[in-house]
């Protein structure tokens, strides 16, 4: 009821007059109809909510899988802030002024990229190799490890266990109606930091800016993507700042359920969308690749994209030591690492020497370690991932290296050409490691340091240059800055980083249209990156070409070109497999450079 002006008076008084909790109670939120949905709800201030909205509104508003799973009150999400800030806070203090800048950077970017699309990519484009280390590894492991705590604005989809049965509507809440470009993770394996849960959704939002920058893909055609299966870290489970499921991780076949369910609804609404399976533990980065790359169009990078740019670096290594590719066969190497990563490049490494003409059954160049020592066909419950590179049969044994044997004896004993990890453990290739890889039987020793982020590499060049020598080979797949030798010499810190390849791989699978993504086609965009390098950088050391959309360009035409030949290719947007079939190798290069998307200002007109 309407009260009298001098009633009305007397009960403001009182409201002002009392705390902020009382004068809540003595008024209702107006209610207000809203004539949007959405994303247009969660891009406009004044109404959005982020993760305040309760479930009813999600589902009213069609905002179901556009949040984190999670619903907090007003209450909740300011001390979330506050915490979060403080607790970021007290967390870098005993960081390195680099690591703060970083984040500060990072920052800086995500505030532009949600005020400013078209010139937050203009900046990136033209910074990419300065702002990739920002946008993706190794800064993104700390946005990850702080994700619910930094969160402001959601970007991405949420597919979680709770929504099972609801996928093949949800996935319409999505406000673009053409989508060229999935990338998701389940947060199980979230670079070397482990299960970070829905925190991993920053790895997607990263790897998707990469394609935009270094593969021209449509930033409107992008969607990163978490399934959120729950978590089995405890710290996150007992983080009341945590924004996912508060449960253990889903298994099984009720794991998989999910999955199925979630490639399903993507195929339904978006057919042509090419999916990019990412940092997936090593169980389910196999079994979901094995159960999907021939039914979708989809790859896991980890397993294939990281394998394709150490298999180049690796056939970089063998001309760097003065060799011949075709002696790649007789390359000693010793991998640290038996996960997804480690068994991806195992794998990709075999196949090349068996396309040079090695048939010998048997034949293993490998040395694979993990955090229980070397591995030998003694081991009990041997992986059977693992079991065709485990020592104990073939040529080139050394009898004396028994299971479980360390690193460091095994460097000792085999002396590698080449010292390779994909561990995850920081600092793991230690001074008597890297002194012991100085007694290598190559002049030039070659240490790959592939884990990341940066706090995980298992070594730094400038450990490697001072312990193995100034004529040792180093590649990470983290950033690092070149080292100065003296005299004007250089020690070259390649980075190893599977952002060479992915973008070129996913933009050729794009524009052939492919049905999947074969082997074939993973071979020739990992030939052509290896081909862009000439002897005379060889010869210095530098194992990799630098991030470019014209490589990406050429590797995307390669991809291409292997679809076509393989009778994959079903064209796109009105170019047909035909006509993509009779064009030449500069005009394939030409046509997907030219389909490449750049960030430029457009008219705008209102209907009103």
């Amino acid at each position: 009821m309407w009260r009298p002006a001098a009633r009305r008076s007397s009960l403001f008084r009182r409201l002002l007059s009392s705390s902020s909790a009382a004068a809540a109670s003595y008024a209702l939120p107006a209610v207000y109809i809203v004539n949007k949905r959405g994303n247009d709800i969660l891009n406009d201030p004044w109404y959005n909510k982020d993760t305040a909205f309760p479930m009813t509104e999600r589902d009213r508003l069609g905002l179901r899988g556009l949040l984190p799973p999670r619903v907090t009150c007003f209450e909740e999400q300011y001390e979330r802030f506050i915490n979060s800030y403080r607790t970021l806070e007290n967390n870098m203090q005993g960081e390195p002024d680099s690591t703060r800048v970083a984040l500060a950077k990072w920052k800086d970017l995500n505030r532009l990229h949600g005020r400013n699309e078209t010139l937050y990519y203009r900046v990136l484009i033209n910074n990419i190799e300065e702002f990739a280390p920002i946008v993706y590894t190794p800064t993104v492991g700390l946005v990850c490890e702080n994700y619910s705590g930094l969160f402001r604005r959601s970007r991405g989809m949420y597919f979680t266990a709770k929504d099972k049965g609801e996928m093949m509507s949800m996935i319409y809440n999505w406000p673009a109606d053409k989508v060229d470009m999935i990338v998701v993770t389940d947060g199980s394996r979230i670079l070397g930091l482990g299960d970070l849960g829905v925190q991993g959704v920053g790895i997607p939002i990263g790897k998707l800016d990469l394609y935009v920058a270094a593969a021209g893909i449509n930033p409107q055609k992008v969607l990163p993507v978490m399934l959120d299966v729950g978590t089995n870290n405890q710290k996150l489970l007992e983080d009341k700042l945590y924004l996912g499921l508060r449960q253990p991780r889903l298994e099984g076949e009720e794991y998989l359920a999910i999955v199925d369910e979630f490639m399903e609804a993507v195929r339904a609404r978006w057919p042509k969308a090419v999916v990019q399976f990412e940092d997936f533990q090593m169980k389910w980065a196999f079994e979901t690749l094995e159960r999907y790359r021939n039914r979708f169009c989809m790859f896991n990078d980890d397993i294939q994209g990281t394998a394709g740019v150490a298999l180049a670096g690796l056939l970089g290594a063998v001309r760097a030591q003065g060799r011949p590719l075709h002696d790649f066969p007789n390359q000693k190497i010793v991998v640290v690492g038996a996960g997804s990563a480690g068994i991806g490049v195992l794998n990709k490494a075999k196949k090349a020497t068996l396309k040079m003409g090695i048939t010998e059954e048997g034949h293993n160049q490998f040395w694979v370690l993990d955090k229980d020592g070397l591995i030998t066909k003694a081991r009990e419950g041997l992986d059977p991932a693992v079991a065709p590179f485990a020592r104990g049969s073939g040529t080139n044994e050394i009898p004396d290296l028994h299971e479980g044997a360390s690193l460091v004896e095994v460097v000792k004993k085999v002396k590698p050409h080449v010292l390779l990890g994909l561990s995850g453990v920081g600092g793991i290739f230690n001074e008597e490691v890297l002194k012991a890889m100085k007694e290598s039987d190559s002049p030039r020793p070659a240490v790959f340091a592939m884990s990341n982020p940066t706090t995980k590499a298992e070594c730094t060049p400038d450990d490697v240059f001072k312990h193995v020598g100034e004529n040792a080979i180093f590649a990470s797949g983290s950033p690092f800055s070149n080292v100065s030798l003296g005299n004007g010499k250089t020690g070259y810190a390649n980075q190893a980083n599977n952002m060479y390849l992915f973008p070129g791989i996913g933009l050729g699978a794009l524009l052939s249209g492919a049905r999947n993504i074969s082997v074939g086609m993973l071979e020739a965009g990992a030939e052509c990156l290896a081909s862009y390098i000439t002897d005379d950088e060889i010869k210095k050391g530098i194992l990799f070409p630098p991030v470019s959309r014209h490589i990406t360009a050429q590797v995307g035409a390669a991809v291409l070109r292997a679809a076509i030949a393989e009778d994959l290719a079903e064209g796109c947007d009105g170019v047909g497999p035909k006509e993509l079939a009779t064009m030449s190798e500069m005009e394939t290069v030409d046509y997907v450079t030219q389909k490449m998307w750049y960030p430029v200002y457009h008219p705008l007109v209102s209907k009103k």
